[in-house]
């Protein structure tokens, strides 16, 4: 059970009736995640926002997916986890590439250069070395890729807190935390 309430698009107040019928016609529903952050208007129009700027970047959405599923296994939260275990396979990753991502891992190296990069910044709570940039740098990825890599992370920090916190329902097929294991 929700920690705080799932607020209903249909009896919500004006402001929050917009954001969530624009978070229901992106997802053809709308994910609990959203209706718990709904109780403040504020945090979901920063929410929503970052998803949509985020998804206009340049990180593609298949790395953008693979990058949440790593951190949310890092932080333990299920809801994250099935949500973007799901996205990501909607944005063209296999249930391997997935689930190795989950745990951190990549066939291919400037996938998996990113995916250490970012469970880096989760772990040292944003205090990465140079070097660490640098090896990030070194499998390809240019400045304007990194930041938004650091981004993506923050994003998802705020969910997982979010949906771990609250105790939201997950509303997306189960994956199974590796932590856990």
């Amino acid at each position: 059970m929700s920690r705080v309430p799932l607020i209903d698009a249909g009896t919500a107040t004006a402001d929050r009736q917009a954001l969530l019928a624009q978070i229901h016609g992106a997802f053809g529903a709308t994910p609990n995640m959203f209706r718990a952050v709904a109780n403040s208007p504020a945090a979901l129009r920063s929410m929503w926002g970052a998803f949509g700027a985020l998804g206009a970047g340049v990180i593609p959405a298949k790395l953008g997916e693979q990058i949440a599923v790593a951190v949310a296994d890092r932080n333990a939260c299920e809801y994250c986890l099935a949500a973007h275990t799901a996205l990501g396979r909607k944005a063209g990753a296999s249930a391997e590439e997935m689930s190795a991502a989950q745990a951190g891992n990549a066939a291919d190296p400037k996938t998996a250069a990113a995916l250490r990069f970012a469970l880096q910044l989760v772990e040292a709570r944003g205090q990465v070395s140079d070097a660490d940039v640098q090896a990030v740098r070194a499998a390809g990825f240019n400045d304007q890729e990194i930041v938004e890599m650091l981004a993506h992370v923050a994003l998802n920090l705020f969910t997982n807190y979010v949906n771990v916190a609250f105790a939201v329902p997950v509303d997306f097929p189960a994956v199974r935390l590796r932590r856990a294991a």
